[in-house]
């Protein structure tokens, strides 16, 4: 008797595959209290930021962009007695804190305590307004260089030399502003100091990439 040869029959089974879950974690959450943070990006035309009206209005487009909204926002700069314009000394224009990162950190309590080595700014927690590190040296590109056209104590430099790149309207090759290094470390005078290491070689977007910046500044909720 011959072997019955039956047919095998295989079932083909679709299987669809599940959406991965959202880590809720793999984003940072911005804490709508935020009242202190690095600019994520410059204008882009290096020290040119359209004057201290122009780097407010970019801190608060930058903050509400976030989600951070109802906040009145003044760039951490100094301006010179020059041009028909009134000295301003950053330290005089930001409020009177406390100031917290976007992940919640108190980085400062007061403006005495932000210009003391008792202040907790440092490259974990000088954070862009996403929440998100800025490259500091050692990373590629660094960017650590920010502008402040300040003193240690937050004040504007005095003489005549120009240390805010015309008040934040240059852009030429020529000028110079005073910056400050928010990873605390580097070249320079203080390399230590969060808001007035060395000045910069130039006022373009190219001579603030040369010493290790982007045009970037911080930004405080007053």
């Amino acid at each position: 008797m011959l072997p019955i040869s039956l047919p095998v029959i295989v079932l083909a089974a679709s299987v669809s595959a599940a959406p991965a879950p959202v880590d809720p974690t793999s984003a940072p959450r911005i804490q709508t209290d935020m009242s202190f943070f690095i600019t994520s990006a410059g204008p882009g035309d290096g020290a040119n930021l359209g004057g201290l009206e122009g780097a407010d209005k970019h801190c608060a487009t930058l903050a509400e962009a976030a989600g951070v909204r109802g906040k009145t926002w003044h760039a951490y700069l100094s301006q010179q007695a020059v041009g028909g314009k009134a000295a301003v000394n950053a330290r005089d224009r930001i409020g009177k804190g406390p100031w917290k990162n976007a992940k919640g950190v108190v980085v400062a309590t007061s403006v005495d305590d932000l210009h003391s080595d008792n202040n907790k700014l440092s490259k974990e927690n000088s954070l862009t307004e996403k929440g998100a590190p800025v490259n500091g040296r050692g990373d590629q590109p660094n960017t650590h260089d920010i502008l402040t056209g300040s003193t240690l104590d937050g004040r504007v430099q005095a003489g005549d030399g120009d240390s805010t790149c015309s008040n934040w309207t240059s852009n030429a090759a020529t000028g110079s502003a005073l910056l400050g290094h928010h990873d605390r470390q580097g070249g320079g005078a203080n390399p230590t100091s969060w808001n007035s290491a060395h000045a910069s070689r130039g006022c373009g977007q190219d001579n603030l990439r040369a010493t290790g910046g982007a045009g970037l500044f911080y930004c405080f909720a007053v």
